[in-house]
Order: structure tokens, then C-alpha cells, then sequence
């Protein structure tokens, strides 16, 4: 008589998710159940709106529930009634009580992206990028009651480059994480107890969530701290800044030596190449703005609307 299939639920709402819960349902594993969080307000019309985890979920066919919380007894009856051997949560966006943590005969796996301990909590794509650093990767955990504190089972990395966005390393994370909670299925399918090894104590950094006065360019910086906060804040919530008097937003801009006296965020020159805006070290070359109501252009069509800009040097 051959084993009953691993029975296992999927809790996940953002399009960061989807590839996970594909690698669940590509794993050999019966999903039971996906669990994502109530549908939301969205677009102009502010019309109710199921996640991509959920729209996801509905075309493969698998039950859906979105209570509001997991805090209720009702709430995790109705978990404990799947009978799920594991609970895979992927920016879920709800907390798991230590009593939902236990339903699972091999409690709840978590793919977090950044290599923790470092960059634990809610935004860690963007605070890499932000605080400069040379790679990320995603870590397949085993979850705990605290935030993201939980030993790691298996682990990817990948460097960040200079040309990496928020949103070109959240859609390399979310794939290389898929990789991973598939790697981590097919061996526990195959009989394996994979090693759980605790995080270390030294190195613990949180990862805030984002808030849009963030996106607020200053120039009296260094260039490289607004390159990065440009490159961070793509797609979301873009930076923003002047070019002389005008609010834009700025999409895309690098850090370049620059030696000037000028005053921070004023332009020092405008051409082919971009708009280049003085900064506290270096000089920002801006190459991509947007205007009020306007649509993402780059830094030549722009100078098109003010030529006036193409004289400062």
C-alpha cells in the first residue's frame, strides 16, 4: 500500500507568491487548501479585488479561504479540519499564532527573501538595495513565533548589481525562492529530514516597511545613497525630487564623480546622456522622469518640454 501524498496548505496573497505556490502544486503534494488574505479595494472604481494569489488558486482548482484572521478558534478548527502535514507561508500579510504553528504535523515553512538574519520583517528587497548590499538571496525557514527568527533549511544567494531594481530583484527572488521550496518539498517528499540550523545571534537587522515620504530625494547627500533610493523605490513608491522647480519622479538615475561647488540639487548639466543634479558628494545623472500626470519619458524628452535646461553647465 503505497503512503498517503503529502497533504499540504499554501498561504500566500501577492504576485511574489504565485511561482511558490505553482512549486507546491508541481511538487507531488496534494494542496488542499490556499489561504490568502480577504479581497481588497483596488483600481479607480475601488471595486473589490481578489489577490493573484487567490485568482491563482481558483484556476488550478483548489479551495480558497480569507478569514480575516487566524486568532479565533473558529479560524484554526477550520485550518486543523484540512488535516495538513505542512503549512507553506509566502507573504501571507497575517500572523500566525503559536497555536496555528502547531497544527501542521511538520509545522509551517516560510521563504523569506533576504539572508537572515539580516533584513527580517516586512520590506527586505528594497533595504538591500537601500543600504548597499552586495548580494540577497532567499532562505527557506522553519517558522517560529517570533518575526522571521525561525532556523533556516535551505538557503539561495544571488549578488545584487548596479543596475538591479526593486522590481528586477523582487521577480529574481521570488523565482530563485520558488527553486528553493521546490528543492526543499521534493526532499521531505522523498523521505528526508532536512537540517534546520538556528540563524546566528550577532547580525540581526529589521527590514521596516516602506513609507512613501521615504521616496523624497535629498540632495544634500551623497549620489550613491540617491541612486540607490531610486533603484530601491522602483516600482514602488518611485522617488521623487526637483529639476529645477519642477516635482518629478525620478525612475532611474546612477551616481557619477562630479567635482563642483554648486548647490545641492541644482543642475549642472543637461544633455544626451541625462540631467546631471549636484549632490552633498558626486553628482546624480538622471535618465528617466516622470511629470505631474504625465507618463514615464526619458531624460531627452523631457529637456525637449525645457530646452532652457540644455544651457546650464
Amino acid at each position: 500500500m503505497s503512503p498517503r501524498p503529502l497533504r499540504l496548505v499554501f498561504a500566500g496573497t501577492p504576485e511574489f507568491s504565485v511561482p511558490y505556490l505553482e512549486a507546491c502544486r508541481a511538487s507531488g503534494a496534494e494542496v488542499v487548501a490556499v489561504y490568502t488574505q480577504p479581497d481588497r479595494p483596488a483600481g479607480r472604481g475601488r471595486q473589490l479585488a481578489p489577490s493573484p494569489v487567490k485568482q491563482a488558486a481558483l484556476a488550478a482548482g483548489i479551495v480558497v479561504e480569507q478569514p480575516e484572521s487566524l486568532k479565533s478558534a473558529d479560524a484554526q478548527q477550520a485550518l486543523a479540519a484540512y488535516r495538513p502535514d505542512l503549512l507553506v507561508v509566502v507573504a501571507y500579510g497575517l500572523i500566525l499564532p503559536r497555536k496555528v504553528l502547531a497544527i501542521p504535523r511538520l509545522g509551517c515553512w516560510n521563504v523569506h527573501a533576504s539572508l537572515l538574519p539580516r533584513w527580517r520583517g516586512a520590506a527586505p528587497i528594497q533595504r538591500a538595495i537601500l543600504a548597499g548590499d552586495a548580494e540577497s538571496g532567499v532562505d527557506l525557514m522553519q517558522m517560529e513565533a517570533g518575526l522571521d527568527t525561525g532556523p533556516v533549511l535551505l538557503e539561495r544567494r544571488t549578488p545584487i548589481g548596479r543596475d538591479d531594481t526593486g522590481g528586477s530583484l523582487h521577480d529574481r527572488l521570488s523565482l530563485l525562492g520558488a527553486e528553493v521550496l521546490a528543492d526543499g518539498l521534493r526532499r521531505t517528499l522523498a523521505g528526508e529530514v532536512l537540517a534546520a540550523t538556528p540563524q546566528p545571534k550577532h547580525g540581526v537587522t529589521y527590514a521596516h516597511k516602506l513609507d512613501k515620504a521615504e521616496a523624497k530625494l535629498d540632495f544634500n547627500r551623497p549620489a550613491i545613497e540617491l541612486e540607490r533610493q531610486v533603484r530601491a523605490f522602483d516600482p514602488w513608491p518611485v522617488a521623487e525630487g526637483e529639476i529645477a522647480g519642477e516635482p518629478l519622479r525620478i525612475w532611474a538615475a546612477h551616481a557619477i564623480e562630479a567635482d563642483h561647488h554648486a548647490a545641492p540639487g541644482s543642475v549642472l548639466a543637461a544633455g544626451r546622456d541625462g540631467i546631471d543634479l549636484a549632490c552633498g558628494h558626486g553628482a546624480l545623472r538622471v535618465t528617466a522622469v516622470q511629470r505631474a500626470g504625465g507618463k514615464r519619458i526619458g531624460a531627452i524628452d523631457y529637456l525637449n518640454a525645457r530646452p532652457e535646461l540644455r544651457q546650464r553647465r
